[in-house]
């Protein structure tokens, strides 16, 4: 482990400030829902429909995934450093390419390739296990997905903003801005804390079935995944919700879309602050517990008639603040059930969890319609919300047959 005091800003040299990992995980965050107001507008310029418009947001979740599968093993074998910066550079091509389309075919192939970008969100969680152990990592992931919760928050309103005054590219053009800066930031500031460990290829990912076999990384890899499901499905659906249900523009819907975020912030927060004291295990399960109440007043809302944008986006900061409790303790509890994969569990617990989040905001697109109103989005959400709660219940259970 790294001492605290040996961190410096902008010395490469030395392990990374906590400000260059919050903003490797938030240029992830930014990529992923910065143009979703602008939806709408995009799938009139590519003169196509909405549910292929989508795949923008649920495609880029699968590849994500799938990235996160290599990006793991790869940086345990050549460290965190290379990779990250190979990342961010891919990226900022694949963001000029969206830039330069003007087919819905090649958009979405660059679409595709941004993906690329979760590369700072794996390895910012990864290097906080390299630097610290289970809990205090618990609490650093909490800090660091705290900052990354204000680019959420705040990414929808600016796209929409951005969307009025200069129309969709406005948001690819923040996006290569930003990747620029944070490359210069990694570049600068981010040093190695991940000595490569000289096995070929092949060996790292031979070591996948040791992980694999743990039930309870897959207890704490489900817990994350299914809290989060509801959010992704947020993420498939919201924007259909606040344009064909409650007819806002693209700037309230923008503001109405942050509502989670404003949650999310405030339980990465208490994250920070508690996990160490209170354990992974309890923080886990009450964020899945506040995650599925949140729904369930939604729910319950709407069935009394009370169906407007308040309510619908008011519930969802209820979301928010369950996965900011559940997503760093589940993660740091992944990290730590084989430390020395710290990497390779940091990419395919992601994985895991935006595989599901793609096919969950894929299944939101398709099950909208005119017609259907929020009740298709709303009980999808709820059985991801049931599903995190048994998740934990699972981890708890076997930890004391364990004995850990």
């Amino acid at each position: 482990m790294i001492a605290v005091s040996q961190r410096r800003f902008l010395n490469r040299r030395a392990p990374p400030h906590i400000v260059t990992l919050i903003l490797l995980s938030g240029l992830s965050a930014l990529v992923m829902n910065v143009f979703l107001p602008s939806l709408p507008r995009m799938t009139a310029f590519f003169e196509t429909d909405y549910g292929l418009m989508q795949l923008s947001v649920a495609g880029y979740l699968v590849v994500n995934a799938l990235a996160q599968l290599v990006i793991g093993p790869v940086s345990d074998k050549l460290g965190r450093r290379p990779v990250i910066l190979w990342g961010i550079a891919l990226f900022m091509l694949a963001t000029l390419g969206c830039l330069l389309s003007t087919n819905i075919w090649v958009f979405l192939m660059f679409r595709m390739a941004q993906a690329v970008i979760v590369t700072g969100l794996v390895l910012s969680r990864a290097i906080v296990r390299d630097m610290v152990g289970q809990n205090e990592a618990a609490s650093m992931i909490g800090y660091v997905t705290m900052g990354m919760a204000v680019v959420p928050m705040i990414a929808p309103m600016i796209g929409g903003a951005l969307d009025i005054l200069f129309g969709w590219h406005a948001a690819f053009v923040l996006m290569l801005a930003l990747g620029g800066l944070v490359f210069w930031l990694a570049w600068v500031d981010l040093g190695e804390t991940h000595a490569p460990s000289g096995q070929p290829m092949w060996r790292q990912f031979a070591e996948f079935p040791e992980l694999l076999r743990s039930q309870r990384f897959w207890g704490y890899a489900l817990a994350s995944g299914l809290s989060s499901g509801a959010f992704f499905a947020y993420l498939g659906g919201a924007p259909f919700v606040g344009e064909e249900v409650f007819g806002l523009d693209p700037f309230w819907l923008g503001v109405y879309f942050g509502s989670p975020a404003i949650g999310y912030f405030c339980g990465n927060w208490i994250s920070g602050m508690f996990s160490a004291r209170v354990g992974v295990n309890r923080m886990v399960l009450w964020g899945a517990l506040i995650n599925t109440f949140g729904l369930l007043v939604s729910l319950s809302c709407f069935s009394l008639g009370y169906q407007t944008p308040f309510v619908f986006f008011g519930c969802m900061t209820f979301v928010g603040l369950g996965n900011g409790l559940s997503i760093p303790n589940a993660t740091a509890g992944m990290l730590s059930v084989r430390p020395h994969l710290a990497g390779t569990a940091s990419g395919f617990g992601g994985a895991i969890m935006l595989a599901g989040g793609g096919f969950l905001s894929a299944l939101a697109g398709a099950l909208l319609a005119t017609g259907t109103g929020a009740w298709p989005l709303l009980y999808l959400q709820c059985a991801t919300g049931f599903g995190g709660i048994c998740a934990i219940v699972f981890v708890i259970w076997r930890e004391k047959q364990l004995g850990v």
